[in-house]
C-alpha cells in the first residue's frame, strides 16, 4: 500500500515537473514576440521613416523667419532729407508651419472682416474680386456638393489639383447667382485673397494703407481670437519735395506686388520673401542691396503637432544703409523751374506743332558729381508742363555743331590738320548728294579757331574728307575713300563719351544711335553732330572732358553712403565714398586740347562768337563751349516739316572749371529769329549756380558741406 502511496507521489511530481517548462516555454515564446515586434517597429521607424523623423526633429529645432525693416533714406549734397520712410499702422498675418488650410483661412477672414475693409472703394473693392474668386468661396461653402459632381473615374483617375481644377470648372452661373455678392462678402474674398498669398512663417501685410484709427484698435483688441494676425508698424516711402527728382529716385514695389515676378528666383536666392517690396527704377533699383537693410531673423520653436510654442529674435534688423546724393535740391529746384518757363515762352513764341522738350544736365567735370539734371515736356493733350527729366539719360539727339571740339581733336590726332590751320570756306558737293555750306558765306578762310569761334562747317567737312583718305573735287565723285574712317571718327568721339555709356549709376542709359547708312556724304554729317545721336548727359560728359584736359570721368548721382541714423533727419557714419572714378584719358597730345579749350573761350568771348551776343552782359561767369544746330525733318501724313535741334555745351570759369552743364531743346521752329530758348536756359542756371555758391560763401556754408574726411567702414 505504501508503494502504491509513493509511486502516486512520484508520478504527481513528474507531471508538475512536466507542465512548468510547458509554462515557461509559453512564457518565453510570447516575450520573444513581443521583442520581435519591437525590433521590427524600431526598424521601420529607422530605416523607413528614420530620415523624416529627423527633418521633423530639425525643423523643430531650426525652424526661423524674417521681418523687413525699413529702406534707407536720401539726402542730397547738403544733408537735406528728400526720400523718407513715413510710418503707417499695418495689419499683418503669419501663417503657421505649414500654413493653415483654405477653409481655416476663410474663417480668419470671415472673422477679420468684422473689423477692417481691405478696399475702401466700392468700384475698387468689385473689380478686385474675379469670378474664378468667387467661384472658390462657392466651392468651400459647398465642397460636397462639388465633389458629387465628379465621376467615379474621375476621381479615380485624376490628380487632386485637377480634380479641383475640375470642380471650378463645373460651378455655373446659377451656382453663383445665388449667392448675394454684398461688400461685406467682397471684403471677406479680398482678405482672403491677402491672406492666400503669405507664406508660412513670414508676416504678410493684409492692410497697411488706409486703415482707420478705430479698425486698428479693433483688430489689437481682438488679437487672441485672430490666429496669426497681428496690429504693427509699416513703412511707405515718402518724397519731401514733390515730384523734384523723382525720376532719378526711382520707385518699389508695392506689398502686394512683391518681389517681380521675372526676377523671382533671383531675389528669393539672395534672402527675399515673395512680398518684399524692392527698387523697380532709379536709385531705388541701382542701389537696391545698400537701401534694403538687414531684416530681423526670428527664430520659432515648434511642436511635434506644427504648432508654435516659442519665438527668439536671433539677429536684430538694422534699416538700410543711407544715400547722400551728390545733387544740390536748391539748384535742382530752381533748374526745374527755369527749364519750364523758358520752355512756355518758347512755346508760345515758336511753336511749331513739334517742339514739346527742354532738356539740361549740370556736373562738376572734375568730379563727375551731377549737380542737377531736369527735363520738361510740354503735354498737348492736357496742355500741362510736366516733369520728364529721364529724358536726359533716356533720349538721343542729334545736337549739331556742339561736338565740332571732338572733331577738331580727331582732325589734329589723326594728323590731318595742324593747329593754325587756314581752310578756304567754300561749299563742298559730292556727286549725286546735295551742296554742303557753312550757315554762312562770308567765313573766308578761317583758322582752327575761328572755325571753332564762328562754327564753320566746312572746316569740320575738310576734316572728314581728309580722314577718309578721298580725293574731292566739286560735284565729282569720291575715290580711295576708306570707309574704316567712319569707325575711326566713331572711336575719338568715344573717347569723350559720345556714343558709349556714361556709366553714370543708374539701371539703365541709353548710348545714342549710331547711323547705319555709309554714304560718304554721310561721314560729313557725322562731323558737324548731324548724324549719330547723343544723350544730353553724354554731351554734358563730352564738355567735361574737354573742360578737364581730356580726363573722361564716370557721372554719378551718389556721393556717399551712411549707416542708418536714428533721429529723424541726421545723417550716420560713412560706409563708403564715391572718390572721381576716371573712365578713361583722350590718347592726345596736350597742346590739342588746349587749343580746343581756347576755341571754346572765343566762342563766348570772341569778337565773332556764336554765342557772344546772346551771353552779353555774361561775362563775368567766365563760360566757355559750344553752341549747336541740327536739321530735324519731322514727318507727318506725308508732309515734311523742317524743325531744328538747338543745344549748348559748356562749363564755367574756363580757367578752373567747376560746373559743366549740356543743353538740348529738340524740334524748334526754323528762324533767324527764333527764341534762343537754349542760351537764356545756360544764362539763367550759370547764374542761379553762382548766386547759390555766393549766397552760401557769404553764410559760410562750405560747398562740401559734409565731413568727407570721416574714417570709412570696411
Amino acid at each position: 500500500m505504501l508503494e502504491i502511496v509513493k509511486k502516486g507521489v512520484n508520478q504527481l511530481k513528474k507531471k508538475k515537473k512536466i507542465q512548468i517548462p510547458f509554462r515557461l516555454n509559453i512564457l518565453f515564446i510570447f516575450v520573444f514576440a513581443l521583442f520581435s515586434l519591437l525590433i521590427f517597429q524600431l526598424g521601420v521607424v529607422q530605416i523607413l521613416n528614420g530620415e523624416e523623423a529627423q527633418q521633423k526633429i530639425n525643423k523643430t529645432d531650426n525652424t526661423s523667419s524674417t521681418k523687413p525693416v525699413p529702406r534707407g533714406k536720401m539726402f542730397d549734397r547738403f544733408g537735406r532729407l528728400i526720400l523718407d520712410n513715413d510710418p503707417v499702422k499695418a495689419i499683418t498675418y503669419t501663417p503657421s508651419k505649414n500654413g493653415e488650410s483654405a477653409m481655416d483661412r476663410l474663417d480668419l477672414a470671415e472673422k477679420l472682416s468684422q473689423y477692417i475693409t481691405v478696399l475702401k472703394d466700392k468700384k475698387e473693392l468689385t473689380d478686385n474680386v474675379r469670378e474664378r474668386d468667387k467661384k472658390e468661396y462657392w466651392y468651400l461653402l459647398n465642397t460636397k456638393e462639388a465633389q458629387g459632381r465628379l465621376t467615379k473615374k474621375e476621381l479615380e483617375e485624376l490628380e487632386n489639383g485637377e480634380q479641383y481644377k475640375l470642380m471650378l470648372e463645373r460651378i455655373t452661373q446659377e451656382d453663383l447667382q445665388a449667392i448675394e455678392w454684398t461688400d461685406e462678402v467682397l471684403n471677406i474674398i479680398s482678405i482672403k485673397l491677402e491672406l492666400d498669398q503669405a507664406s508660412e512663417l513670414t508676416p504678410h501685410i493684409v492692410v497697411n494703407e488706409g486703415i482707420t484709427e478705430k479698425e486698428y484698435a479693433q483688430v489689437a483688441e481682438h488679437l487672441p481670437e485672430l490666429q496669426g494676425i497681428d496690429a504693427t508698424t509699416d513703412w511707405k516711402r515718402k518724397p519731401l519735395f514733390d515730384n523734384t527728382f523723382a525720376s532719378f529716385i526711382g520707385g518699389i514695389t508695392t506689398a502686394d506686388e512683391g518681389i517681380p515676378f521675372e526676377n523671382r528666383e533671383y531675389y528669393l536666392t539672395h534672402g527675399y520673401s515673395r512680398n518684399d517690396r524692392v527698387g523697380t527704377s532709379g536709385l531705388e533699383q541701382e542701389y537696391e542691396s545698400v537701401l534694403r537693410g538687414k531684416k530681423e531673423k526670428v527664430q520659432f520653436t515648434i511642436n511635434n503637432s506644427e504648432e508654435i510654442v516659442g519665438s527668439e529674435v536671433v539677429m536684430e534688423g538694422q534699416s538700410g544703409n543711407d544715400l547722400v546724393l551728390a545733387m544740390d535740391m536748391e539748384l535742382q529746384i530752381a533748374v526745374d523751374q527755369i527749364v519750364e518757363e523758358e520752355l512756355q515762352t518758347a512755346m508760345s513764341r515758336n511753336n511749331n506743332g513739334y517742339l514739346e522738350d527742354a532738356l539740361v544736365a549740370m556736373m562738376n567735370p572734375q568730379t563727375g558729381e551731377i549737380l542737377a539734371m531736369s527735363g520738361v515736356r510740354y503735354d498737348r493733350e492736357d496742355g500741362e508742363y510736366k516733369d520728364h527729366s529721364y529724358r536726359v539719360i533716356y533720349d538721343a539727339h542729334q545736337p549739331g555743331s556742339a561736338v565740332k571740339g571732338a572733331t577738331l581733336l580727331s582732325g589734329y590726332d589723326s594728323g590731318v590738320v595742324h593747329i593754325g590751320e587756314s581752310i578756304q570756306d567754300t561749299a563742298i558737293k559730292i556727286a549725286g548728294t546735295p551742296e554742303k555750306s557753312s550757315y554762312s558765306d562770308y567765313l573766308g578762310s578761317p583758322t582752327d579757331l575761328k572755325a571753332i569761334e564762328r562754327s564753320s562747317n566746312v572746316y569740320m567737312f575738310n576734316i572728314a574728307l581728309r580722314m577718309s583718305g578721298a580725293d574731292y573735287q566739286y560735284n565729282q565723285p569720291l575715290r580711295g575713300f576708306d570707309w574704316n574712317s567712319f569707325q575711326t571718327m566713331r572711336n575719338y568721339f568715344n573717347q569723350f563719351g559720345l556714343g558709349g555709356e556714361t556709366g553714370v549709376d543708374l539701371p539703365y542709359e541709353a548710348t545714342g544711335v549710331v547711323g547705319q547708312d555709309t554714304i560718304a556724304g554721310k561721314l560729313l554729317d557725322l562731323a558737324i553732330g548731324q548724324y549719330d545721336t547723343y544723350t544730353t548727359l553724354q554731351l554734358a560728359q563730352y564738355v567735361s572732358t574737354i573742360a578737364n584736359d581730356g580726363y573722361r570721368i564716370r557721372p554719378h548721382l551718389v556721393n556717399e553712403i551712411r549707416q542708418p541714423e536714428p533721429e529723424k533727419g541726421e545723417l550716420g557714419p560713412v560706409v563708403e565714398s564715391k572718390n572721381a572714378d576716371v573712365l578713361n584719358k583722350v590718347s592726345m597730345d596736350d597742346t590739342y586740347l588746349e587749343r580746343v579749350q581756347q576755341g571754346f573761350i572765343n566762342v563766348f568771348h570772341g569778337s565773332q562768337g556764336t554765342a557772344r551776343g546772346p551771353w552779353e552782359g555774361y561775362e563775368k561767369y567766365k563760360v566757355a563751349g559750344k553752341t549747336g544746330t541740327a536739321q530735324n525733318l519731322q514727318y507727318d501724313d506725308g508732309y515734311e516739316t523742317e524743325t531744328e535741334n538747338l543745344s549748348l555745351v559748356g562749363y564755367a570759369p574756363y580757367d578752373n572749371p567747376e560746373v559743366a552743364f549740356a543743353i538740348v531743346v529738340p524740334k524748334n521752329k526754323p528762324s533767324k529769329s527764333q527764341y534762343a530758348v537754349h542760351h537764356n536756359i545756360g544764362k539763367r542756371i550759370i547764374a542761379k549756380y553762382y548766386e547759390l555758391k555766393e549766397e552760401r560763401e557769404k553764410n559760410g556754408v562750405d560747398i562740401d558741406l559734409l565731413d568727407k574726411n570721416e574714417d570709412t567702414e570696411e
